[in-house]
């Protein structure tokens, strides 16, 4: 149960980012000080570590409450299954095929992950659908997927990449994925940020305004 809850612990983090000691007991139904007693096992083993979070808001009165996140040592704990042998593999095939040969096969796996989501019909709450489908998808397949409102616009959000090892030496994974997502939503995405390029977090957004829907016809044709 010990291990269990560790593990449960670890992968609130992973999904949902810096959280504290109460937040996540809130979400695990555990009181802060029995959740405290593993981040400080988390945090002792180099799995976890404490961060000034304050995203913008005030702290108000007395000491703001010690935020917690995985370190790149926890993160991979999720795992990068076979990444030499994948990577290799995939050196091969530019080899044999050129750039075009390992774009078709990143295509093809993205194209499997989200199998069955219908595309977008253009509209916003169509859009949105079509998101949360995708998200639960990445989700599906090791992600730690979620979506979020932002300004205009919604966002991806992949809290882990299974492949980022693979991907930050063939960007084409990286490419695939962003031309699917776009073709599935109906508009033009815009990648912010991206775990490959250091980030702690992969963030996709899709604007909801029809004018950047992909299809909409150019003004005067």
């Amino acid at each position: 149960m010990e291990g269990e809850t560790r593990s449960q612990v670890m992968t609130l983090l992973l999904k949902h980012g810096p959280d504290t000691a109460t937040g996540l007991g809130d979400r695990l139904g555990l009181s802060a000080a029995g959740v405290r007693r593993h981040l400080d096992i988390l945090v002792e083993e180099g799995l976890a570590e404490t961060v000034d979070w304050r995203a913008g808001k005030s702290a108000g009165r007395g000491r703001p409450a010690k935020h917690y996140r995985l370190t790149n040592a926890g993160r991979a704990e999720f795992g990068h299954a076979y990444d030499t042998l994948a990577s290799e593999a995939l050196d091969t095939l530019r080899e044999v095929g050129g750039t075009e040969a390992v774009h078709r096969f990143a295509r093809k796996r993205i194209e499997e992950i989200v199998d069955g989501i219908m595309p977008s019909d253009g509209s916003g709450q169509s859009i949105e659908d079509t998101t949360e489908q995708l998200t639960e998808a990445f989700d599906r397949h090791g992600y730690a997927a979620s979506v979020t409102k932002a300004g205009a616009g919604i966002q991806i959000c992949q809290h882990h990449c299974p492949v980022a090892n693979v991907a930050s030496e063939h960007p084409e994974i990286c490419e695939a994925e962003h031309e699917v997502i776009s073709s599935l939503v109906g508009v033009h995405v815009q990648p912010l940020a991206s775990i490959t390029d250091g980030h702690g977090i992969c963030t996709t957004n899709i604007p909801l305004t029809p004018t950047e829907h992909i299809n909409s016809e150019r003004s005067g044709s």
